[in-house]
């Protein structure tokens, strides 16, 4: 297959890309800045911006499947405009551009998508979206809803495109790292103050990166796909952590009401030090909404399946090892 990929020096991006061409597919990779978890690999790059139409036809034509992953993460507001613009002018954009090309798109949305405080029990994909005006999500929940209805939108002019939900991704290949990424890193090193009460379900980023690839082979026109792994605790993760790599985490695990007086004094710290908070109010209640997600519809029609999070967790540590991030030794216990 002839496959482009947008977002493709990303966490997710990084594991589908070598998936595609262990596959044998002829991989075009979107290229905006960051292009080292590219080296080494035999693939076609393009320069394109997703807020450039004209840049993303040139890079789109001649392919017969788009993979759409790039998006921008946040946890503090809309990043002054970059969020909404990111997430969903570039996903439509995206998507008119795979129209016109004639290619098949997999949009790769979130679980953030849905509205996760409606309803209870196991989500699945018949749950209501964010709406667009609420005021009650964060930027990045809206984001995620907005950018899948443009891609809905085009779909209802002629584009053939599957939409895929993943939930919290972790995993090996993480170059930035992501923020789960870090938060491993940091639980190895013990520079976490505390954890919080709080729990979300995550997968594994090969195994998404399977579910996309299936999602471009079977999935049905216009059909969303959840893609989860295992609901747990932070504490749960912190757990198995501690069981792969020997060093146990001593600190407390802050309740949610205490967790939130905090949050000022986070954003203080981080401002001090400029980094990104360890927490703010829109991560701390994607924690207090976090529910089990239900993957059977892309199990039974994609052949989806997540492996163990202690393999995942393993594997993380084993790659930080590798790559310097962290001592050689760090993930020699979970081998």
């Amino acid at each position: 297959m002839r496959v482009v990929v947008t977002g493709a020096s990303g966490h997710l991006g990084a594991n589908l890309v070598r998936l595609l061409l262990e596959r044998g597919d002829r991989v075009r990779v979107l290229i905006h800045r960051n292009g080292r978890p590219f080296e080494g690999l035999d693939v076609e790059t393009a320069r394109g911006d997703l807020l450039a139409p004209d840049s993303l036809r040139d890079a789109f034509a001649g392919m017969e499947v788009v993979y759409h992953l790039a998006g921008l993460v946040s946890i503090l507001g809309d990043a002054g405009g970059a969020v909404p613009a990111v997430n969903v002018a570039g996903a439509g954009n995206a998507a008119v551009a795979s129209l016109a090309c004639g290619a098949r798109m997999v949009h790769c949305s979130s679980v953030h998508a849905f509205d996760l405080a409606a309803g209870s029990g196991p989500l699945d994909e018949s749950a209501p979206r964010v709406p667009a005006d609420s005021l009650r999500h964060s930027a990045y929940d809206r984001s995620k809803a907005d950018g899948e209805r443009l891609v809905r939108e085009a779909i209802g002019r002629g584009l053939d495109a599957v939409v895929v939900h993943p939930t919290g991704v972790i995993g090996p290949w993480d170059f930035e790292p992501s923020r789960m990424g870090r938060f491993f890193v940091r639980l190895w090193k013990g520079t976490l103050p505390a954890l919080v009460h709080g729990a979300f379900d995550f997968v594994d980023a090969r195994d998404v990166a399977g579910g996309l690839v299936a999602a471009a082979e079977r999935g049905r026109r216009g059909e969303s796909y959840l893609l989860g792994g295992r609901f747990c605790r932070i504490a749960e993760i912190a757990a198995v952590a501690a069981g792969i790599t020997g060093r146990h985490y001593a600190r407390p695990t802050l309740p949610m009401w205490m967790a939130r007086l905090g949050v000022p004094f986070m954003r203080l710290a981080a401002a001090a030090a400029r980094t990104e908070p360890l927490y703010t109010a829109e991560s701390l209640a994607v924690l207090r909404a976090g529910r089990p997600v239900d993957c059977a519809k892309a199990a039974g029609e994609l052949g989806f399946a997540s492996r163990p999070l202690e393999e995942s967790v393993a594997d993380v540590y084993r790659w930080f090892g590798a790559q310097g991030v962290l001592p050689p030794e760090a993930g020699s216990r979970g081998a």
